[in-house]
């Protein structure tokens, strides 16, 4: 089997589960939530935060722990699937919530999204066995861009269904959109799990009591001596910050838009295909820049710009000045994303890949959404 045929449905992962992130994440469904299953109450704001805390704290506390699992294992594909399964099952699900369901539906958010975020631990974690030191921000790069791809390709696919608004009048056809939507997470994963195998290790079964308890006194070893890799324990301390901003511009940026600058449903799905567009440039683009001078000083870079999106977005009074913003958003979203993940996959040493991308993903990338 050939590596690009690896990288390729590595790369089709990340088209797939982005779909999840853009639909269910960052444009529709919050809206639809807020506006559609809670009727517009200003509580939908607080419960739509806090659904996002809870599923965050999930994967935060148990990332971890089954990283370290999957790295004694050798079974990383095994947890990838379950939690694939979990999100794309809890997806379709929510294509049944209607008006009046905002606790039913805000639980069913929680365990798609901790299917969504507890995957990408073991995925990013096959980022340092498909690349090579050379190539591994261009690969991470393309990974963020493939993902931005499959952003605009699901908006395009539900651009029909959306046409109504994101209103109550409209919802047989948004809730239809969610269905869809995991039908695309669940078809375009497929590849990644006929291509790619799990090596077995030293305990070959993907859960055991014995094995959960190794991994959890693991988990607390590294803990205790994380300082022995000082590269690796500033660079989470600095991203648990850094990261937390980004989070928080991603979860409220569509309901920003619409209720307090009056965004129409067009303009939003204009808005957020410029942003995926950008963010696809700032992926390939900044990939190279990180395997050229390194992925500390992308990163630097990117916090830059990330720095006069936050000034930007204070000021934007306008849909003009905050379609710019978004625009800008989107190239630094791209690069940092793909330059942290670089970083990170540098700092690790391989035989605790899925352990270390646990605190990354989990305790210090999930925690600072909290």
């Amino acid at each position: 089997m050939t590596q690009k045929l690896k990288v390729f449905s590595w790369l089709l992962f990340d088209f797939a589960n982005t779909a999840f992130s853009v639909m269910m994440v960052t444009f529709v469904f919050p809206l639809y939530f807020k506006n559609v299953i809670c009727g517009g109450a200003p509580s939908g704001d607080a419960m739509w935060g806090g659904s996002v805390s809870v599923s965050m704290l999930f994967v935060a506390l148990i990332s971890p722990v089954l990283g370290a699992a999957s790295d004694y294992s050798g079974r990383r594909k095994r947890y990838l699937f379950f939690f694939t399964l979990l999100s794309v099952l809890a997806t379709a699900l929510l294509g049944f919530s209607v008006p009046g369901m905002a606790i039913a539906a805000a639980l069913l958010f929680v365990v798609a999204n901790m299917g969504f975020e507890g995957g990408l631990v073991f995925y990013d974690a096959y980022l340092k066995e498909i690349a090579s030191d050379k190539s591994i921000g261009r690969v991470s790069g393309y990974g963020f861009a493939m993902g931005y791809l499959g952003s605009l390709t699901i908006l395009l696919l539900m651009m029909p269904l959306l046409r109504g608004g994101i209103v109550l009048e409209n919802a047989s056809n948004i809730r239809t959109g969610f269905m869809l939507t995991a039908l695309f997470f669940a078809i375009f994963s497929l590849p990644l799990f006929i291509v790619l195998r799990d090596e077995k290790k030293r305990d070959g079964r993907a859960v055991s009591v014995g094995l959960i308890v190794r991994s959890i006194k693991e988990v607390k070893h590294t803990v205790r001596h994380i300082m022995h890799y000082p590269d690796l324990a500033r660079f989470l301390l600095a991203y648990f910050f850094y990261n937390d901003a980004i989070l928080t511009i991603i979860a409220f940026s569509s309901i920003y838009a619409q209720n307090t600058l009056a965004f129409t449903t067009r303009e939003l799905i204009i808005f957020f295909m410029l942003v995926q567009t950008t963010a696809i440039v700032g992926s390939i683009v900044f990939g190279f820049i990180t395997d050229r001078i390194g992925p500390k000083r992308t990163i630097v870079f990117t916090l830059m710009i990330w720095f006069g999106v936050v000034l930007a977005a204070v000021f934007a009074d306008s849909k003009e000045l905050f379609f710019a913003t978004g625009m800008l958003a989107g190239m630094a979203m791209g690069s940092s994303q793909a330059a942290s993940r670089s970083m990170m996959a540098k700092l690790t040493p391989r035989e605790h890949v899925a352990e270390f991308f646990g605190f990354y993903d989990g305790t210090f990338g999930k925690a600072s959404a909290i």
